[in-house]
């Protein structure tokens, strides 16, 4: 009863679940734009097929028209034009040929498969060059014609780059300025609200994706970037600053609640400014604001400890309103020539070593890659055995559902059927009640196109029923009837969706058996980051190992995600990784806190005794990760709840007893964190894998 009713939820969930759009209506605009541009062209200057294969290789392309740095988004757009424009050729080419397209299906679906281990916008490529296959291939011309084709489709995929980064020379690095302001502004939130943990609405989301943006493969180059990434670094140095107040601030007199304020009004300033690409005179006069309040919280005999931090983040904020005129085009001459090379840490291996690592059966992207290659392959082979109308819909609808994860697949799938047949109804309905006449054709499929590029993120079934009615109105252009074959396209969609979800379920790649190694991975990498505040490291160092944590930790959000949407995942089981994700992250923001001690200036002479107890914790905590990836109990640490009193007791003579105090506190939840993790380790070992 209760999987049946789950089952049930799901799918209803599936069907009326709706996220904020993630793509801005000028991006929508200007995709729809490359497409109805050219078809409009073509069709007044009477070339109708190169406004067609121009338009289909724009709308083939657009979902590679992702945010990040230009000459990142010039490189993907380039890479999915090419592709495109490869798969057309040889759908062109050989589309007559039931054997060589059979064996081209198979080799374009494994490598298309495999690049889901580069991400999604890479992945969103391999998806493209499966499409124009089976889609081109439906059409087959001789050698001249597929070349002239193939460029078309390619050129589509170039304009759309072209209208994508048409702004580059007038918003230079705009990408990066908007990532960075993102991020001042939940350093603002977080100075106006400060918590312990240092916890604030959307600023650990905007911190990785400054990270990705900043230093990310194909990040932008140039003088400018200096200050980008010494903004970045001020970023963490801030964060930890404001943790370090919110520690020290036990009394309840409002001491700091001033300071914080005029920090909150520079920092908003701060992302103002890199918002408008202009010069930070507000943020420069409430920085003078800052430091007026700065000198009278010194001078009233603020407590020593607090003061620090206090002349710490007047320091850093000094930093910023310097940095940020520099942060952008306009600044770029101001600023020094600089050419940061990645961390270790963040920097990728080779493409080739990438794939040849992911070349076992053990690897999600290699079990993907052979699902897309047999499923393309039987898809058009059904399809042309059969003879079936409209066929090409079929191994295209596979290709579009078929993703590394069940969920993903089951969603998708669903969503494309009922998507489909909403609209096949919604364009009958629309092309019978607007003009029989061409431009009104082609608004109809503008409007359709924005609508399906808008909501794409927001509620897939909505975006499929505009792509539905995108391609069908695009298709009549070359002469097929939008109304006829409704019931050729559905049935073709429903197959294609139904092979797409029995492949996966004939060679599953369960997220529940692989959840377990991302958070040990997890575990493991807030070990790491407790090990770097032992002796302590430097600042670069530690900032590395942050930068390591957070990836550890989005890797296992992901897992715990696709794992909580599979059908049959045990309750027990559910519940269990939730909360050791949980736990996890409450040791991450104690371990920032600790870290927020010894960042103002000098480590404390007391360091030493907190470091040997931080040890400790971290080995238990990675002994915690071996024994979660390895299934077994693990003994309970015990002696660490002795060694933190002890710890405190010999920390009672020391002068600075805000510091003493603060240890003790974090300490305590450290002692707690590890505790905690421990006992659901344990049961995790007892629970069904």
């Amino acid at each position: 009863m209760s999987n049946g009713y789950s089952l049930r939820a799901s799918v209803i969930g599936t069907l009326i679940r709706t996220k904020r759009p993630d793509v801005p209506m000028r991006v929508a605009l200007r995709n729809t734009a490359a497409v109805v541009l050219p078809l409009a062209l073509g069709l007044a200057l009477g070339y109708p097929q190169v406004g067609i294969g121009i338009a289909a290789g724009a709308l083939d392309t657009m979902f590679s028209d992702q945010p990040g740095p230009y000459q990142q988004r010039l490189n993907r757009l380039f890479l999915a034009a090419l592709a495109a424009g490869a798969a057309s050729l040889v759908g062109f080419l050989i589309g007559d040929w039931v054997g060589p397209m059979s064996v081209a299906c198979a080799v374009c679906g494994f490598f298309g498969g495999l690049l889901v281990v580069f991400g999604p916008d890479i992945a969103r490529v391999g998806m493209t060059s499966m499409l124009l296959l089976v889609i081109t291939a439906a059409t087959p011309t001789d050698l001249r014609g597929a070349l002239a084709g193939g460029a078309l489709i390619f050129s589509g995929g170039m304009l759309l780059a072209l209208f994508s980064i048409a702004a580059w020379p007038l918003q230079r690095y705009r990408p990066e300025r908007m990532a960075l302001a993102a991020v001042y502004r939940g350093l603002a939130v977080l100075a106006r609200k400060p918590q312990q943990d240092g916890e604030a609405p959307g600023l650990t989301d905007a911190m990785d994706a400054l990270q990705v943006t900043l230093l990310g493969r194909h990040h932008a180059r140039g003088r400018a970037m200096e200050a980008f990434r010494v903004l970045l670094e001020l970023a963490e140095r801030i964060r930890l600053e404001l943790i370090a107040m919110a520690v020290l601030e036990t009394s309840r007199d409002g001491m700091g609640e001033m300071f914080r304020n005029d920090a909150a009004r520079v920092l908003i300033a701060t992302a103002d400014a890199l918002d408008a690409a202009e010069p930070p005179q507000r943020a420069e006069r409430a920085l003078a604001t800052l430091q007026a309040s700065e000198r009278a919280l010194l001078a009233g005999g603020t407590a020593v400890g607090l003061g620090a931090h206090i002349q710490a983040l007047s320091g850093q904020l000094a930093a910023v309103v310097r940095n940020t005129n520099w942060a952008g085009s306009r600044g770029e001459e101001r600023a020094q020539r600089a050419e940061t090379t990645l961390p270790e840490t963040l920097r990728s291996a080779s493409a080739l070593s990438t794939l040849r690592a992911n070349l076992t059966p053990g690897s999600v992207a290699f079990r993907h890659a052979v699902r897309c290659a047999v499923v393309l392959t039987l898809a058009f082979a059904i399809s042309r055995y059969y003879a079936l109308p409209h066929g090409y819909w079929l191994p295209m609808t596979a290709a579009i559902v078929l993703r590394p994860d069940f969920a993903a697949t089951f969603n998708f799938g669903l969503l494309r059927v009922v998507g489909t047949i909403l609209g096949l109804m919604l364009t009958t309905l629309v092309l019978r009640l607007t003009p029989d006449v061409v431009w009104a054709h082609i608004a109809v499929m503008g409007v359709l196109c924005v609508i399906f590029r808008y909501l794409a993120g927001a509620h897939y079934g909505i975006a499929v029923a505009a792509l539905t009615g995108t391609v069908v109105v695009l298709l009549s252009f070359e002469g097929v009837d939008p109304f006829n074959a409704m019931s050729d396209r559905v049935l073709n969609t429903a197959l294609g969706s139904a092979l797409a979800l029995l492949a996966y379920l004939l060679w599953p790649t369960w997220e529940r058996h692989r959840a377990r190694s991302a958070l040990s991975d997890m575990l493991c990498a807030y070990a790491d980051y407790l090990e770097a505040l032992v002796a302590p490291a430097d600042s670069r160092t530690r900032y590395e190992v942050r930068a390591a944590t957070r990836t550890a930790r989005t890797n296992a959000q992901a897992s715990l995600d696709r794992m909580l949407a599979e059908p049959g995942t045990p309750a027990v089981l559910s519940e269990l990784a939730e909360t050791l994700y949980a736990n996890g992250n409450r040791l991450a923001r104690t371990a920032m806190a600790l870290e927020s001690l010894i960042d103002a200036g000098e480590v404390p002479e007391a360091w030493p005794g907190v470091g040997a107890f931080i040890h400790e914790a971290s080995i238990a905590l990675r002994a915690q990760g071996g024994a979660l990836t390895r299934g077994e109990p693990i003994a309970m640490p015990v002696g660490l709840r002795e060694h933190q009193r002890a710890l405190v007791d010999a920390l009672a003579r020391h002068k600075d007893r805000e510091f003493v105090e603060a240890v003790s506190r974090l300490t305590d939840r450290l002692t707690d964190n590890v505790d905690t993790i421990a006992h659901v380790v344990n049961r995790r070992s007892t629970a069904p894998a």
